[in-house]
């Protein structure tokens, strides 16, 4: 395991985090968008592990260099996917792109959920940030026992 492992590794959860913010803003964003009658479909993201860092005992042996493949673990996104949602009827005959009935077809999207999941993406971000630092303390720590 390199010195700076910890920190790649928190990286990676940033980046995967803040493509997470961004895709649950931008559901949040178009919740009521239609485009010519076609609604907007909310979007997921998938996450995979990458590395070696799939259990405790690879991490181990490799802190103890007898089985350093030499790839850090962390996380990263695997893809961008439509979900897979049916749309919601809202009655509006006012709408110019209502039907005959007087109904729209619009996102099915759920704010409250979507703003959990932002609180918890929000949450997320945060560990990583906070365990970042505490290895950049760790490390500086290092170097002035080292003097």
């Amino acid at each position: 395991m390199s010195f700076f492992d910890a920190l790649n590794i928190s990286a990676t959860g940033l980046t995967a985090e803040r493509t997470e913010m961004d895709v649950t803003s931008e559901n949040l964003a178009n919740a009521q968008s239609t485009n010519d009658g076609t609604p907007y479909k909310p979007q997921a993201v998938e996450l995979q592990s990458v590395g070696s860092g799939s259990s405790f005992q690879t991490e181990l042996a490799s802190a103890m260099g007898t089985g350093d493949d030499g790839t850090p673990g962390g996380v990263q996104v695997s893809s961008i996917v439509n979900e897979n949602v049916p749309d919601q009827l809202v009655y509006d005959p006012g709408n110019p792109q209502a039907n005959k009935q007087g109904y729209v077809k619009e996102p099915n999207i759920q704010p409250v959920t979507e703003m959990t999941n932002l609180i918890q993406e929000s949450n997320s971000y945060q560990a990583d940030v906070t365990a970042m630092a505490t290895s950049k303390q760790m490390y500086s720590d290092t170097l002035d026992l080292l003097k």
